[in-house]
Parts: C-alpha cells; structure tokens; sequence
C-alpha cells in the first residue's frame, strides 16, 4: 500500500487561548501556528507528494495551503468531512479548563470508547470514519500511483491520535496515552498483514528518506538497518 503522513494543524487562536474550537467556523492559525505549519512544509518539500487531503475546516486548509505551497508538483488536494474534527456537541466553544468539571471529563479521559458528547458524536464514530477515510484514500492513491505512493493527510488532534491508535493495535480507549502536538508529522504504512507505524508526533528532523516510498517488507527480528538514504 502507500505511505501516508498525518500532519496536525499548526497552533490557532482557540489553543492558544484553551477555547475547545471544534467544527467553529473562522478558527485560524496564529502566527505560531503559520510557523509551525511552515515548518511542516520544508520538512514534506524534499517528498513528492501525490496528494494532500484535508478536513474542511479552515486550520487545517490553512496548514495544506503551506505544504501544497512547497511541492515541486501539483499534488491532488482534495477536502473530505470525514477528517474533520470531531463534533463536541454543547462542548464546542467552551474553556478546557470549565469542561475538566465535567462528569463527562473523566470518561473522556479514561474511557473514550463510551464517551458520547451531548448533542454532538461519539469519540467511537469519529475513530471509526476517520480510519474508513484514510483507508480509502490510501488504497486509491496507491491503486493509482503504485505501492511507492506518499500522501498527506491533514487533520485534528483527537482525528489523527485515533488513527494511529488503530494502526498501533490499540484499544480506543488507550488513545489519550498518545500525543499529537500541532502541526507534527506522523507516518503510517498500511501493508497487506497489517499496519506500521513510522513515526509520531514529529516536530523536527530529516522526511527525505519517504521520498521513494517505504518498502512493504516483514518487520525485521532485532529491528533492522533503518531507512534508506534517498
């Protein structure tokens, strides 16, 4: 299959400020944010990528818009709702620090398969569209442009800690032991037997050696020689 690298949007107001943003429309990257999603950029320049699929929200557009922008081609850069962030109902707009008094806050935290958010959707549906999309973008880019394809996806926080959560094997609600920092670079291949998981929650370092793709191969006993130089 393809290779695909999960980048977070930079910082916004709403972090910033611990404002739980959600789907809010007119949330944007601050000047942080603009860095940090430049820097993501420089890091994916040396990769071709063959696409760029992003939530709709404006964050996250923004952060591709800095990616796309330092591409040598013109990779596909489609949005799809379902990596868009999570719908937190009655919570959206409101203080993290008010919500972590919340009878719900605990189970969020320790339990987020049952966690339903009122008026809004389940953290087990979000996890379960979220997944269902970038499979379906990963097998179509790699229908397309062979097993060597690398893609983007550019997502939320709670999206992309849910991905990997299923591509680590875990359990939804071992997922808050993940940390995805904004505009952090994380790398999933799916192969045939079963998903690896590259990198988390990256904020630095070299990505030139996806430039040819990763090598669909059984995992190595005693862990390998490492990647290859490009």
């Amino acid at each position: 299959m393809a290779t695909v690298i999960l980048v977070r949007h930079g910082r916004t107001t709403a972090n910033a400020t611990g404002l739980l943003a959600g789907r809010a429309a007119g949330v944007s990257l601050d000047q942080i944010g603009r860095d940090q999603a430049a820097l993501a950029g420089d890091r994916l320049a040396p990769v071709p990528l063959v696409g760029v699929v992003s939530s709709p929200l404006e964050r996250c557009l923004q952060t591709a818009r800095f990616i796309l922008d330092r591409q040598a081609g013109a990779p596909h850069a489609p949005t799809d709702p379902d990596l868009t962030e999570c719908d937190y109902g009655q919570w959206q707009g409101r203080l993290l620090s008010e919500l972590a008094t919340e009878a719900l806050w605990p189970v969020v935290q320790s339990q987020p398969s049952a966690v339903v958010f009122p008026g809004g959707e389940s953290m087990a549906a979000m996890q379960a569209r979220s997944v269902a999309a970038v499979r379906r973008h990963d097998a179509a880019f790699e229908a397309e442009y062979g097993p060597g394809a690398v893609w983007a996806a550019v997502s939320h926080g709670d999206i992309i800690k849910s991905i990997l959560a299923d591509a680590l094997g875990m359990h939804l609600d071992l997922f808050q032991r993940i940390n995805v920092g904004p505009a952090s670079v994380s790398v999933v291949r799916y192969g045939a037997n079963r998903p690896s998981v590259y990198a988390t929650n990256t904020d630095a370092g070299d990505l030139s050696w996806l430039a040819n793709g990763v090598d669909a191969v059984d995992a190595p006993v005693g862990g390998g020689a490492g990647h290859k130089a490009p």
